[in-house]
């Protein structure tokens, strides 16, 4: 791999000269005009007779493909320019004209849908048995049933239309609240001006006072904001409720459960399996606790460093560390890999001005992705950039598969991502040198086991427990920042001594509208991809092919078929989901050997 690698990715191979590219006009203007196309053909479309009679079809489920290909490839662009650089305008207005084709298209679909539903029932099944429709009889059989479950088209094309200025107008004034915050702190005698992206990489600081410091003045700034960010879950969550109301859905899990085409059952067994096994996590955070010289830890010493000073890695050093690990389980997915270092795919550059988190999204159309992020020199980061690229890798294997094949869903997505962590952090601490080095390489991945099990269950605790009481009416600030807090103090057990009431407002992924509920997918792909790593050990490089296989297979099965088919075990029993967890329970239980004296 050619070194140094550079840290900011390229946009302009794809769309030159950022959100005033001209090439990117042009490309909304023919996804607009294929819009328009796409509509006028599902007018004229009648319900097929026979399997023969489906030459109209074919043309609109292609054309359709086609627009999903180049509405995804929009947003994408659109994202990535609104990510690195928080206070791009035009970006935004972009964006929004983005969300408007994307609602167009959502309400042809919503038309073809009906005609989908008055063809016979037998006559259905012949077409699906068919090519070309043959290779896309999951979705489009998944399309037919779902639309039997929503409004008639002509409401649910209203409800689209709508969401662009109501439902995603609110996502869009908390990026606009997120953008315009800084956290004021002191550093080094002197006062900084920080991003949020940056404050919170300060929030896992080896020194606890500047973790403290910051924390307190994190905390000071998004209480300022509190109210923006209040008014903008309310309405988002409003909207989601009235929708539900009007399908006759009584669950807020319903919809969440659907895009991920996971049971009630399955989500249920796998928290409650959790919940079983959080007593040893709950010792290494009273051992982390005792070694950091703390009676109990408070929320900023969650992911802090158990030394006082640390090694940085540099992000050269990450990228062969991680090509290296790769390779040791597929040469795939380290080939990979160096072309999206070599090509520029990835942002990791840390500087002001650019949106918190880590992300990897999708070019379908030009058979690319980018992967955003603040790299900081942490294993944390080096875990994180090991996770997108899982996530990079999932698209590349499916990119030569029906477009309507291709949309996954985030469950089986974090499985990608996660696997590929643990790639890297398992095979770091396997060669550890020395016992710091091996301490730490464990702590980083007892750490991710306590995030999945814990930080995410109180997200998914708090936001069940928020849309109960926004039936009632709008939940003040107060009281958003009291069912945070009850939802930490469950999930972690009680094990910390101060937690973090203004989560609800700093966490992006409550904001996002495309998919609702945007946490438990994340436990189950750590969870699933254990199970999975679990056998690439025992299979070795000859598990790759495998596990290509069962990535292509996500867009196109109940996860619940693609864990049978693939791995042979059921989600809805416990035994899977507890082989997985004993995975993690070593690793705490290693770290509490390793800490015993």
């Amino acid at each position: 791999m050619h070194t140094p690698l550079v840290q900011t990715w390229d946009l302009d191979v794809l769309f030159p000269g950022g959100s005033e590219s001209d090439a990117f006009k042009s490309y909304l203007s023919d996804i607009e005009k294929q819009g328009n196309t796409l509509q006028q053909l599902i007018l004229r479309l009648k319900p097929p007779k026979s399997p023969a009679d489906t030459t109209s079809l074919q043309e609109i489920v292609e054309l359709a493909q086609n627009i999903a290909l180049k509405l995804r490839q929009a947003a994408s662009f659109v994202h990535c320019l609104s990510a690195q650089d928080m206070h791009d305008k035009k970006a935004v207005q972009l964006g929004g004209k983005v969300k408007t084709l994307s609602a167009q298209y959502a309400n042809a679909l919503t038309q073809l849908d009906q005609v989908l539903l008055q063809i016979d029932e037998e006559v259905w099944q012949s077409i699906l048995s068919r090519e070309p429709f043959a290779a896309l009889a999951f979705p489009l059989n998944e399309r037919r049933l779902r639309a039997k479950e929503k409004l008639p088209a002509e409401l649910e094309a209203l409800a689209n239309d709508l969401a662009v200025n109501g439902y995603h107008g609110w996502s869009d004034l908390y990026d606009t609240v997120v953008s315009k915050m800084t956290i004021q702190v002191e550093m080094d005698g002197e006062q900084k001006e920080l991003s949020v992206g940056q404050a919170f990489n300060k929030l896992s600081d080896p020194n606890r006072q500047v973790r403290q410091h910051v924390f307190q003045k994190w905390q000071e700034a998004w209480a300022e904001s509190a109210d923006f960010c209040a008014d903008a879950l309310n309405h988002l969550a409003g909207f989601r409720l009235n929708l539900y109301k009007h399908r006759g859905w009584d669950s807020v899990h319903k919809e969440p459960l659907d895009i991920n085409r996971m049971s009630a059952e399955t989500l249920q067994v796998m928290w409650q399996v959790i919940e079983q096994n959080k007593g040893i996590f709950v010792r290494y955070l009273e051992r982390k606790a005792k070694l950091l010289g703390l009676k109990k830890l408070s929320w900023y010493d969650v992911e802090a460093p158990l030394e006082q000073t640390h090694r940085t890695i540099s992000y050269d050093d990450a990228a062969q560390f991680i090509v290296e690990q790769f390779n040791r389980f597929s040469p795939k997915m380290a080939d990979f890999a160096v072309h999206a270092f070599e090509n520029r795919w990835i942002e990791a550059e840390d500087r002001p001005g650019k949106r918190p988190g880590g992300f990897c999204t999708s070019f379908p159309d030009s058979k690319q992705t980018r992967i955003f992020m603040t790299y900081a020199g942490t294993a944390g980061n080096v875990a994180t950039l090991a996770h997108e690229l899982g996530h990079a890798f999932h698209q590349h294997v499916m990119n030569d598969l029906p477009p309507l094949t291709q949309r996954y869903a985030m469950n089986v997505a974090e499985t990608a991502s996660t696997f590929a962590e643990l790639i890297v952090a398992d095979a770091a601490l396997k060669h550890a040198v020395d016992h710091r080095e091996k301490l730490a390489l464990l702590e980083d991945k007892v750490q991710r086991a306590v995030a999945f099990f814990m930080n995410i269950h109180a997200r998914f605790l708090f936001e069940t427990r928020f849309y109960e009481k926004r039936k009632q009416g709008i939940v003040s600030v107060e009281r958003l920042n009291e069912i945070m807090v009850e939802a930490q103090k469950e999930a972690y057990c009680d094990a910390l001594g101060e937690y973090e009431p203004h989560f609800w407002a700093s966490k992006l992924h409550f904001y996002i509208t495309t998919v609702p509920f945007y946490n438990f997918p994340y436990t189950f792909g750590y969870l699933f991809s254990a199970g999975i790593y679990a056998r690439a050990l025992e299979e070795g490089r000859g598990f790759e092919e495998n596990y290509i296989a069962l990535l292509r297979d996500t867009g196109r099965m109940q996860v619940e078929d693609l864990a049978q088919k693939h791995l042979g075990v059921d989600l809805t029993k416990p035994d899977f989901w507890q082989s997985a967890i004993n995975l993690a329970v070593q690793d705490a239980q290693a770290f509490l050997d390793l800490t015993s004296t």
